[in-house]
């Protein structure tokens, strides 16, 4: 990797997206839209991928307020062959793939002596397996394109356990910190940058039932010495970094966006 022009010219610059393009999977999400949402206010066209078309439009026409170019590709991240067809879609209407963050993502709760073997499994997949998936069909296109920047969306339950049964969610996160530590390790050669966030409990619909119980939401907000959950906005910053010449240097990292969580 070459080091950039650091001049005083060019350091406005170090946090534009302007002409890049980014994939972000479960772009329909909360977490997938406002993380796209702020590279998007940076410049970068998004690509918006996921299975439900009426929830990735919604999206996207939002984004596209911002004033950059929107495209939607349905797809389902298990399916090697969709990853593909995401890749190849993007690529020929856009040109390039320079962004990609993997924000889609699920999570089952059950007590570990309880927890079925089938809801384990579909954490387990999708959540790494989905993630790999993409990882490596984007990965082959900045290969040839030259480079880019990865982001993985991992969790703070990747290091701290939990008393709400997330057994297959922290070991998906676990895996998704030692995935990302192992592909920026292959791929620098290539200057590709990958890294992870890995935010706190974040206030979304998937969260709904624990911040609907006082003394479930109570349980998680008192690990957090800021005392409150995330909302998905406060990932931008993050993002917007890892994905900008600002982060050139920087791969192989876990970002933990926790309120003082792992600290604390």
């Amino acid at each position: 990797m070459k080091i950039r022009d650091y001049s005083n010219a060019n350091l406005k610059d170090l946090f534009s997206l302007k002409g890049k393009n980014a994939l972000i999977t479960g772009g329909g999400g909360s977490l997938g839209f406002a993380m796209a949402k702020g590279l998007a206010a940076y410049g970068a066209n998004i690509i918006l991928t996921g299975r439900t078309q009426k929830t990735l439009d919604e999206a996207a026409a939002k984004i596209a307020e911002l004033g950059v170019k929107t495209l939607v590709v349905t797809g389902d991240s298990l399916k090697e062959a969709d990853c593909e067809n995401v890749v190849k879609k993007s690529v020929e209407t856009l040109g390039s793939i320079d962004i990609l963050i993997t924000a889609a993502g699920v999570a089952r709760r059950f007590p570990a002596e309880e927890f079925p073997a089938e809801k384990f499994d579909e954490v387990i997949d999708t959540n790494i397996k989905g993630v790999f998936l993409i990882d490596k069909a984007v990965g082959q296109q900045m290969i040839k394109q030259g480079g880019g920047k990865i982001i993985n969306v991992s969790s703070v339950r990747a290091n701290n356990g939990h008393p709400l049964g997330y057994a297959a969610y922290a070991s998906s996160k676990g895996a998704i910190n030692s995935l990302t530590k192992q592909l920026s390790s292959e791929w620098a050669k290539y200057d590709i940058n990958v890294n992870a966030i890995a935010p706190t409990v974040v206030v979304t619909p998937l969260t709904k039932e624990v911040f609907d119980d006082p003394e479930k939401s109570k349980i998680f907000t008192d690990r957090i010495p800021f005392g409150r959950a995330a909302a998905a906005e406060e990932l931008i910053g993050t993002t917007v970094y890892l994905a900008s010449p600002a982060s050139d240097f920087i791969t192989g990292q876990i970002i933990y966006v926790d309120g003082g969580c792992v600290a604390g």
